[in-house]
């Protein structure tokens, strides 16, 4: 069972803003193929990081007033949160050791 929460605007702020755990938001689409690409990455970052991040998807065609928020312009975009701050965004599909690397970066972690 995966460990990814699913974001929208019913539970961006409780899961993503007010939680102190840092959050990594994968904003995707379901017509983007680079966004499918990534998504067994996700599950298994979910699975590894979950006891120190949490990671979550947000479906940009359902939730367009959180992409507006955050200036999703294209997909997938990955932003790090922590403490309801955004300490990272990449855009583009990444590899599990890029996506490490960044969430490493984005909370001053040596890898």
């Amino acid at each position: 069972m995966s460990r990814v929460v699913i974001l929208n605007a019913h539970n961006f702020n409780q899961e993503v803003l007010e939680t102190s755990m840092p959050v990594l938001v994968d904003f995707w689409g379901s017509w983007c193929a680079p966004c499918k690409m990534v998504e067994s990455v996700i599950d298994a970052l979910a699975e590894e990081l979950e006891d120190t991040v949490k990671i979550a998807k947000c479906n940009v065609d359902q939730n367009p007033q959180i992409q507006q928020m955050y200036d999703v312009a294209g997909v997938p975009t990955f932003i790090l949160f922590k403490d309801g701050d955004i300490l990272k965004r990449e855009v583009g599909a990444l590899s599990k050791e890029q996506l490490l690397n960044m969430i490493e970066q984005g909370l001053g972690i040596k890898g």
